[in-house]
């Protein structure tokens, strides 16, 4: 923990972070206009929630040495952060808070799912909840270095697993659990609002990638480099796609390509060279605009596209690692299906298997539980949703016209 590495890990941290606000621009342009504080606080809120649940006993789920053989769950050693002294554990602290910016999202990206009906009181205890029985537990399968999918030898080198496959399984039950919007076909309110949320998450995004190698090196230089080519060639293909299909060049189909690109390209961004990463940024932007064109043939409401995004972006984000991956890149990788290694694709099979798995499961667990809970619930009352959640349950507005309105 050179000067150096310090001062680039505590930028990376603070990118991260920075996307939860990019991720609010990005989903409150989206919605209806009696509707943008109420998105906007779903992310907004997170930051503030997750990061008092991760120093107190989150972290320690995610990464204490565990319970038993520690494989599956961490256990309570660093409750409080209990026993990291500021001067002999400083790296320990700065992985603390770099990993709550990673845990501060993962739940925030399911809203964009249950916008314009989900209960806000709800989903507090939502977060709480979410964090501490399905986030945490993975984030230590994957990346504790006990966890059963560290030691297999899975790859995800900023979150493919963790945070986005993750975040879209959820969202996916979370949509199907809550139901649809009264009048789910819906035009986005805020179309610059949508660019400027991508543009903060792609530039946020560089500390999501180049700083999960946890050091200031080569290999933070590429995986800054191979996340801005993929999120470029998913955005130029989905508009490529978009403008072939309908004639014209969708801002927002722009915008959602190169998030897609970003998701695809984070769990392979410390394995492949430029090339894999076109290779990925192509498949994302083809493969999540046929996810959308498939979702809107379905009959779940997934308001703003969250599982075709971050789900399937995810899926082919996990698989495509354990096709690119160069052990060159990272010797501390491994080589993937297209330099001769077939077995990693079953690792990474596994670790995606296991991840939809439990993410699909605990996340509708816990929803039907919160249903049920007297005071609580899912949904807002139908009078709440037609008057919009920004007055309903925030008693703001996102816009007032000459005062009068």
């Amino acid at each position: 923990m050179d000067s150096g590495t310090i001062a680039w890990m505590l930028t990376a941290s603070a990118l991260v972070l920075f996307m939860t606000p990019g991720l609010a621009f990005f989903y409150g342009g989206l919605v209806r206009a009696r509707n943008v504080i109420s998105t906007i606080m779903y992310s907004f809120i997170a930051m503030a929630v997750v990061s008092i649940v991760w120093v107190l006993w989150g972290y320690s789920l995610a990464f204490g040495d565990g319970f038993g053989d520690g494989r599956f769950i961490g256990d309570f050693s660093r409750l409080g952060l209990n026993g990291i002294d500021v001067q002999t554990g400083a790296d320990e602290l700065m992985f603390v808070v770099f990993q709550m910016m990673f845990a501060i999202i993962t739940p925030a990206l399911i809203t964009g799912a249950i916008v314009e009906r989900f209960k806000f009181t709800t989903y507090l205890v939502f977060l709480v909840l979410w964090i501490t029985l399905v986030y945490a537990p993975i984030a230590h399968w994957v990346w504790a270095g006990n966890g059963w999918i560290f030691d297999m030898g899975a790859l995800d080198f900023a979150g493919g697993t963790v945070v986005h496959i993750n975040a879209g399984a959820a969202a996916l039950v979370a949509a199907i659990m809550v139901g649809k919007r009264k009048n789910a076909a819906s035009e986005p309110h805020n179309v610059p609002y949508v660019v400027l949320g991508a543009s903060i998450l792609w530039f946020g995004w560089f500390g999501f990638n180049a700083g999960s190698g946890l050091v200031a090196d080569g290999l933070a230089i590429n995986a800054f480099l191979v996340t801005n080519t993929a999120a470029a060639t998913a955005a130029l293909t989905w508009g490529i796609i978009s403008q072939i299909q309908t004639g014209r060049m969708s801002a927002i189909g722009v915008a959602s390509g190169a998030v897609a690109g970003l998701v695809a390209i984070t769990p392979a961004s410390g394995y492949v060279g430029v090339m894999g990463a076109i290779a990925i940024g192509f498949g994302a932007g083809v493969l999540c605009y046929g996810a959308v064109l498939l979702r809107t043939r379905l009959k779940f409401d997934d308001a703003l596209e969250v599982v075709a995004v971050h789900g399937v972006g995810g899926l082919w984000g996990a698989l495509a690692t354990g096709i690119f991956a160069l052990a060159v890149i990272n010797p501390a990788g491994a080589d993937g299906l297209i330099a001769g290694n077939a077995e990693q694709m079953l690792k990474q099979l596994a670790a995606i298997g296991a991840t939809l798995g439990y993410s699909l499961v605990a996340t509708a667990i816990i929803l039907k539980v919160l249903d049920v809970i007297p005071g609580l619930g899912l949904r807002v009352s139908e009078n709440e949703e037609d008057q919009g959640l920004d007055l309903s349950s925030h008693g703001e507005r996102g816009y007032v016209s000459d005062g009068a309105d």
